[in-house]
């Protein structure tokens, strides 16, 4: 019977050992959210676009006729959802105020939340990529099968280098997840 309760009592030390990993494995998945909230703050990926407070609308005397930029227009889906720009590029003078559209279509019966997250190339054209009003401002609510346009108006500051003459806006839209959207 000793060999009994040897085997009895090593039950019981693996049994409190692998009842502290659980637990120890449950609270490291519990710390994660915030965990991951605060990295991607810190790193600025995945963190929500700010609005710009400095960004105001050009008079129409900055405006340099003298030079053209093409602007690039991309739309990456992370989702239930068809996302696209309407126009796949344009040209702009510096300074001039412009507007484009993206188009969305919810193609799930559900609610989602979502929200857009620029990227430009070259990276240096982002100081001069100036967003006065945008879709990424903001989480969007798509209802079941809802389609939307979306719009972005912006204009190139001026001050942009000269040797810079394509811009690419992208936008990389996704689901936020533990909305408990229904």
């Amino acid at each position: 019977m000793s060999d009994d309760r040897r085997i009895l009592g090593l039950n019981r030390v693996m049994l409190r050992k692998l009842l502290v990993v659980a637990v120890l494995m449950f609270g490291f998945g519990y710390a994660l959210i915030p965990l991951y909230k605060k990295i991607c703050e810190v790193t600025g990926v995945n963190f929500l676009t700010p609005r710009d407070i400095t960004v105001e609308a050009p008079s129409n005397s900055q405006i340099d006729r003298s030079r053209t930029v093409t602007i690039e227009f991309d739309g990456n889906a992370q989702g239930p959802w068809r996302f696209r720009p309407t126009v796949t590029s344009m040209k702009v003078h510096p300074g001039e105020m412009t507007q484009v559209v993206y188009e969305v279509v919810n193609t799930q019966a559900r609610n989602v939340d979502a929200q857009a997250i620029p990227s430009y190339a070259p990276q240096q054209s982002a100081a001069f990529f100036k967003k006065v009003e945008c879709f990424c401002f903001t989480q969007q609510t798509l209802g079941p099968n809802q389609a939307k346009q979306m719009p972005v108006v912006f204009y190139i500051d001026p001050n942009l280098p000269r040797d810079v003459t394509t811009i690419t806006l992208s936008y990389t839209f996704f689901e936020i997840g533990g909305k408990g959207n229904g």
